[in-house]
């Protein structure tokens, strides 16, 4: 391979096959990367909309996606345990909601985890091109007997390729699972609030139906 031929594409042509398959995990990681990224970052908006529709008001929308915790919050009220005093209600309630919301939760971070694997493995994968793009460049030396720039160049842009794409898929895993991740964090805890107070005012099914989800 030339010297002119040192772009992207070519070598990946030129790679060897332990290289390809090195790029194309790496390059298939980052797509993936930005897919789950978008995803994380629209699962954050909808919540959020949810819970502050669920501040101002009544709303289709917010109703729609907070429908589990103020259904598990309903089943929960319209139970009656005798004997059951008021804060134990409020306790029961809150459980239940907790639950559901625990739930929602989960639902949200969709591929948040898969972020964290990409994020930690990218960089590892990339490392392990690198390794062997520069074993590949000693053995061309030994082959050929010749230390010129003409022989190693081939294997250590191999080497570096790998260290880029390996860099260019962990770097925007690490901080989309660390962004996202902190603003679902951020948005259970307002949801815990909102539960706290509904159970509070909402202690038995006739109140319930008053709620301002």
């Amino acid at each position: 391979m030339g010297h002119d031929a040192l772009n992207p594409v070519a070598l990946f042509i030129h790679a060897c096959p332990v290289a390809k398959i090195v790029i194309l995990l790496l390059t298939a990681a980052s797509i993936c990367c930005w897919v789950l990224i978008v995803e994380g970052i629209w699962s954050v908006i909808r919540l959020g909309r949810a819970i502050a529709t669920a501040h101002d008001g009544p709303s289709s929308r917010g109703a729609t996606l907070l429908g589990p915790i103020v259904e598990a919050g309903a089943q929960a009220a319209a139970f009656s345990i005798p004997g059951e005093s008021v804060g134990e209600a409020r306790a029961r309630i809150a459980d239940a909601m907790t639950r559901a919301a625990r739930m929602l939760l989960t639902r949200a971070e969709g591929g948040l985890p898969n972020l964290a694997v990409i994020s930690s493995v990218a960089r590892f994968v990339g490392l392990f091109g690198t390794g062997w793009g520069i074993t590949v460049s000693f053995s061309a030396i030994a082959a050929a007997k010749d230390t010129s720039l003409a022989v190693v160049a081939p294997g250590i842009a191999e080497a570096l390729a790998a260290t880029a794409i390996g860099l260019a898929a962990a770097i925007p895993a690490s901080i989309g699972y660390n962004r996202i991740g902190v603003s679902l964090a951020r948005l259970g805890e307002c949801l815990h609030d909102l539960i706290e107070e509904d159970a509070v005012r909402l202690p038995h099914r006739s109140s319930f139906r008053r709620q301002r989800w």
